[in-house]
């Protein structure tokens, strides 16, 4: 079977990694990279520009970016990529001690973890409670808003990444 990334071993401790494993694991990792990408923009810039204006403007916005991030495409790529990294957790956790078992373990932990469960867990909260916010409470509603989703959003950039790499990793090494 030829390799993914040309000259890269595609050999673990049974032999060749099966082929709709690896396009798992490169579906797995394009997601997540995607994914980490667009919630670095918005911790860089989106947040950053929506700060500057007016507390009652940069609420509307933000108000009107959860209600249209929401879409089949987004959809797809955010579950669809916590899919694929359960069904590799999943993988990882019967196969281990295999070679980059642990890198796909934590890569795909990392995954459900971080742009998941703190999405899940912390975001997606303070996004509802913010598109029920009456605008006249935009001065002290939207800082604190902010200054709490941007610490969520930081946290599960980084594990996004760290997903990404620790998956990435895991192809090279042949899982």
């Amino acid at each position: 079977m030829p390799a993914l990334i040309p000259g890269v071993s595609r050999r673990n401790a049974e032999g060749p990694v099966p082929a709709h494993l690896q396009v798992l694991l490169v579906t797995a990792i394009a997601g997540a990279g995607l994914m980490s990408g667009l919630l670095l923009a918005f911790s860089l810039v989106v947040m950053r520009a929506l700060r500057e204006l007016p507390p009652e403007h940069g609420m509307f916005a933000m108000q009107r970016i959860n209600v249209l991030i929401v879409t089949p495409l987004f959809l797809l790529l955010f579950l669809g990529t916590a899919a694929a990294c359960l069904v590799l957790l999943g993988i990882a956790w019967r196969g281990l001690p295999a070679e980059g078992g642990w890198l796909l373990l934590v890569g795909s932990a990392s995954y459900l973890l971080g742009p998941l469960g703190v999405t899940v867990a912390f975001n997606i909260p303070l996004n509802n409670a913010l598109g029920m916010a009456p605008r006249g409470q935009a001065a002290t509603a939207w800082p604190a808003y902010v200054k709490a989703w941007l610490r969520w959003n930081h946290l599960r950039t980084a594990l996004g990444l760290g997903a990404t790499v620790l998956l990435t990793l895991a192809l090279s090494v042949g899982v």
